[in-house]
């Protein structure tokens, strides 16, 4: 396979590796939730979720990598506002997802947090790694 295929294809196997693994954690905390088991989000970052957590770090981790290596192998010019946009939203993103792990770790271990702020840090990350990949989808070269 060529080099440069074989680069698509594993960095859109990486945003969709995230992105189901994020739905897949907020359909079981939903879940969890509407049947009314008590502490669902301590375990959502327990030992059998560990896989899906580590997962998506580091497919988060290897997506702007990825992304500048395509870029580079097509040559494309680094100041195109929908990459320029893309990236700054993927950024904001990333802050957006480690300040909800934080949280999640702090309602995990029972420390009292706004539960309002910590749905809005996941609906903005999720917005964020979905508008990021339209961006990317698109290509409005």
């Amino acid at each position: 396979m060529e080099h440069l295929t074989t680069l698509k294809t594993l960095h859109v196997l990486a945003a969709s590796l995230v992105l189901i693994s994020a739905l897949g954690l907020a359909l079981w905390a939903w879940r969890a939730r509407r049947l009314g088991q008590a502490e669902t989000g301590a375990r959502l970052l327990r030992r059998p979720l560990l896989f899906v957590w580590l997962l998506m770090l580091l497919c988060l981790a290897s997506l702007p990598v990825s992304g500048w290596w395509l870029v580079h192998l097509i040559g494309w010019p680094l100041g195109q506002t929908w990459l320029l946009a893309s990236s700054v939203l993927y950024l904001l993103t990333a802050f957006s997802s480690a300040w909800l792990l934080v949280r999640l770790n702090r309602l995990r271990r029972g420390i009292p947090c706004g539960v309002g702020l910590t749905l809005g840090l996941a609906v903005f990350s999720a917005a964020g790694l979905l508008a990021s990949a339209a961006l990317m989808g698109a290509k409005p070269v």
